[in-house]
């Protein structure tokens, strides 16, 4: 029996040890990996709010623009119903007048038919035509009608050379220029300025759309006259550049332009929107022209307050055109009052005086 020989094993080399890398690089990357995640749903989450505040802004003006154009169909409907209850106080005040020269006709007819003397008919005649002169002012609002007859009574009564009657024509002399003090209203100029606004409201250019103020310039000296920088080109080459130089700083200053403005609401009207917008300010000033029409004085007023309102919040005040319809409106909401016409009473007790031989 052969006994193994057992070789002897070299004793085993100590292993050094191996660093972690590759298990810090993954733990790196995973945290990179999730800061990077969580960036990404941060900035998705933060998308999503603005796309949602932008929905919500695009269905509140979507709204906004529907309550406007709402309000402007309310406004042509009252409009129309004010135009005829317009139309309704005209027919009225014509009959008022028709009846008053009804009045007048038996009130002439009447006289005549009475036995008077002259002095009796000439005070009963000047008394009536200044009732119904009174009557007509009252109607329509001028003093004219009243001015007219005591000019005529005072000029009846100077024919006859009566000392009965001096005391009415002092009276009539002093109510003529009591009448003739008294400032009216010129309802004929005040409906002129207001056509005049209403036609040139198409014309006023809006905040929203402003137009482009210096557009039309003209081009530089080398291409305008190419014929003369021909014939002298040594002479002209720096006149050319220098031209070509400012004419490229003007249109570059025009890509930037910056202006103030005081309403914000305006910029926010879309074209769409403008056309309602210019409507209801004729509207307006439509309304405020019946208004002076039948002296309801107090509405024209308010209605000119709203036009210069609109006119001062949406259209552009540096335009001259602006500026004019602004100062047209302001005199018209200045003049547009309502004037007392004085009564004649001295003219009325001296008459009466007279007529009781006191």
């Amino acid at each position: 029996m052969s006994e193994s020989i057992s070789t002897p094993q070299p004793p085993p080399a100590a292993t050094a040890p191996q660093p972690a890398l590759p298990g810090r690089w993954i733990g790196a990357g995973a945290a990179l990996l999730a800061a990077f995640t969580a960036a990404a749903v941060v900035f998705a989450w933060n998308t999503q709010q603005r796309v949602k505040t932008l929905e919500s802004e695009l269905v509140r003006r979507q709204q906004d623009a529907g309550a406007q154009v709402t309000e402007a169909r309310m406004a042509a409907r009252e409009a129309q119903e004010m135009a005829r209850e317009a139309v309704a106080k005209m027919a009225l005040l014509e009959a008022r007048v028709a009846e008053t020269s009804m009045q007048r006709s038996q009130l002439e007819d009447l006289i005549q038919s009475l036995a008077r003397s002259r002095d009796e008919n000439v005070l009963a005649d000047v008394e009536a035509a200044i009732r119904v002169a009174i009557q007509q002012t009252a109607i329509t609002g001028s003093a004219d009608p009243l001015v007219i007859t005591l000019k005529q009574a005072d000029e009846r009564l100077a024919r006859y050379n009566q000392p009965r009657l001096e005391r009415v024509r002092r009276a009539v002399a002093l109510d003529l220029e009591r009448t003739k003090a008294a400032g009216v209203t010129d309802i004929a100029v005040l409906t002129i300025r207001l056509d005049e606004a209403i036609r040139v409201v198409d014309e006023l250019p809006l905040l929203s759309a402003l137009e482009r103020r210096g557009s039309a310039r003209s081009a530089p000296a080398a291409a305008s006259a190419p014929g003369q920088a021909a014939s002298a080109p040594a002479r002209e080459w720096t006149t050319r550049w220098r031209d070509a130089g400012e004419y490229l700083w003007q249109e570059v200053r025009t890509l930037v332009r910056v202006t103030r403005i005081d309403q914000p609401e305006a910029m926010l009207v879309a074209p769409e929107q403008a056309f309602f917008l210019r409507e209801n300010l004729k509207l307006r000033l439509l309304n405020a022209r019946l208004a002076l029409l039948s002296r309801q004085f107090d509405t024209a007023q308010s209605d000119l307050r709203d036009a210069l309102a609109a006119l001062d919040r949406y259209f552009d005040r540096g335009s001259r055109r602006v500026g004019s319809a602004i100062e047209l409106v302001r005199q018209v909401a200045t003049q547009a009052r309502l004037v007392s016409v004085p009564r004649p009473d001295a003219t009325l007790a001296a008459i009466a005086t007279a007529s009781a031989g006191r």
